[in-house]
């Protein structure tokens, strides 16, 4: 495919999946959004991308009614968006039995996870079926198909982003818009530091 003056909208490209993404594109001729929190970061990946024209739209996703105001005020100005990839996320790693008193976690990986994933595509939505183009990317978890024990929060976060996208897919398919879900495997991020274990498996 052809991605010169294309743009792409990338979350979670602060670093890790979305930092490699948002280079690629680039480097492809893509203009890139960027957004995440970190804005100092966000400025930094950008100022290493190749090509000019690319933006940084600074957004926690964990607050999905300020993902709506955000995004709403800058819709007009930013143009036609070709693609968009839900890329921003947050994993859990803990038993269901020790969460007992931790259904903040649950509540905190849906939130980034679904539910701002799921505003952002709707303030994007409207604008791709008017055009009857556009392609939606959701970066999901190979957790999704293979029942990851001691990830309910995380796997369950995506697997309803999953559903989501599918029930949207048909929806969306006589415009023209493409959706795609992603299973990832385990990648060396920032995101699975914390896990120690994690620096001893490929």
């Amino acid at each position: 495919m052809d991605y010169n003056n294309k743009t792409v909208w990338i979350t979670g490209a602060s670093s890790g999946i979305g930092e490699e993404l948002a280079k690629q594109f680039a480097e492809q001729g893509a203009k890139v959004i960027l957004s995440a929190r970190n804005i100092d970061k966000l400025n930094q990946v950008k100022d290493e991308l190749k090509g000019e024209g690319h933006r940084v739209i600074p957004l926690d996703l964990s607050k999905p009614e300020m993902v709506l105001q955000d995004v709403s005020a800058q819709i007009d100005s930013l143009g036609p968006i070709d693609i968009l990839i839900n890329n921003a996320g947050r994993s859990i790693r803990r038993a269901v039995h020790e969460s007992a008193e931790r259904f903040h976690d649950f509540e905190r990986t849906m939130q980034l996870n679904y539910f701002g994933a799921v505003r952002l595509v709707m303030n994007i939505l409207p604008q791709m079926m008017i055009r009857r183009d556009g392609h939606i990317i959701n970066i999901s978890s190979i957790g999704v198909l293979a029942n990851a024990t001691r990830f309910s929060a995380y796997v369950a976060s995506k697997a309803a982003l999953d559903a989501f996208s599918r029930c949207l897919s048909a929806e969306v398919h006589s415009h023209k818009i493409a959706i795609t879900s992603v299973y990832m495997p385990l990648v060396r991020t920032p995101m699975i530091a914390p896990t120690k274990i994690y620096k001893y498996v490929p």
